[in-house]
This record gives structure tokens, C-alpha cells and sequence, in this order.
């Protein structure tokens, strides 16, 4: 076999060549491994932070939704008290009108009726002296005798009371 000259082992040329690859791998751990895990570690604390920040927000969120939806349950049914009172008002209003036209309806139908009667008794004490009128004259002229007016009046008086008396018995 031929030996390669190029190619030769030299034992103390791979110690220093360990030691060198040691010594870099020492240095470089102490100046970048080291600071590159502490931003490493700061980077997941804030993301960590972020995640803490948005689920404490959802939360947040959440009991906001659940008071708004309470707070709507709670005006929904405010509204419908309101509206069942509103009718119920109405419907008081409403029966309140009704009564009061009854009312104003009997007032005008007692004041017809009153009126009416005014009416009757003036016609009735009209028909009376009237009925006097005639009777006196009639009476004149049947008799042909004077009497004296005071007298005339008094009997015609009677008369027409005992005329009166026998029409309310009639009625």
C-alpha cells in the first residue's frame, strides 16, 4: 500500500484544534447563547403577556355582553309593563268617556224632561185662564144676570180646582 503523504495525522494539530473549537464554543455560549436566551425568554413573556391580556379582555368582553343582555332582558320588560299599564290606562280613559257621555246624556234628557214638564204646567195654567175666560163668558151670557167679577173669579176658581182635582186622579 502507498501512503498518502498528504494526508497525515498529527495528534497535537487535533488537541489545538479541539481546544480551539472548546475555547469558541465557551465564548460564544457567554456572549451570544446567553443574551440570545434572555430575549428568547423576554419574547415568550410577551407573548405570554399578550395571551394573559387577551383572555382577560375576552372575560371582560364577556361579562359586558352579559350585563348588556341583562340590562336589554330588563328594558324589554320595562317596556312591556309599560305598555300592558298604557292599555290599561287607556282602557280606564276609555271607560271614563263613556261614562261621562252617559252622564251628559242623562243630564240632557233630565233637562228635557223637566223642561217638558215646565212646559205642560204653563200650558195647562194658560188652558185654565182661558177655560176661565170662556166660562165667565159663557156663564154671562147664559144667565144674563151681573154678577159681580170678584164672584165670577171665585166660582170659576172652584170650578177649575175640581176640574184639577179630577185630572190627577186620572193620571
Amino acid at each position: 500500500m502507498q501512503s498518502l503523504g498528504v494526508i497525515s495525522l498529527n495528534i497535537w494539530q487535533i488537541i489545538i484544534s479541539l481546544a480551539n473549537l472548546v475555547i469558541l464554543y465557551l465564548i460564544l455560549r457567554k456572549f451570544l447563547y446567553a443574551p440570545v436566551r434572555k430575549v428568547l425568554a423576554a419574547r415568550a413573556a410577551a407573548v405570554d403577556r399578550q395571551y394573559a391580556d387577551a383572555d382577560k379582555a375576552k372575560e371582560e368582553a364577556q361579562a359586558d355582553r352579559a350585563a348588556w343582555e341583562s340590562k336589554l332582558a330588563g328594558a324589554r320588560d320595562e317596556a312591556d309593563a309599560l305598555l300592558a299599564e298604557a292599555g290599561v290606562q287607556a282602557e280606564r280613559r276609555g271607560e271614563q268617556v263613556i261614562a261621562d257621555a252617559r252622564e251628559k246624556a242623562e243630564g240632557i234628557v233630565r233637562t228635557a224632561k223637566s223642561e217638558a214638564e215646565a212646559e205642560r204646567r204653563r200650558a195647562e195654567a194658560e188652558m185654565h185662564g182661558q177655560i176661565a175666560d170662556i166660562s165667565a163668558l159663557l156663564a154671562e151670557k147664559l144667565i144674563e144676570r151681573e154678577i159681580n167679577e170678584a164672584d165670577h173669579k171665585q166660582l170659576i176658581d172652584s170650578f177649575l180646582a175640581g176640574i184639577g182635582e179630577s185630572g190627577d186622579t186620572d193620571r
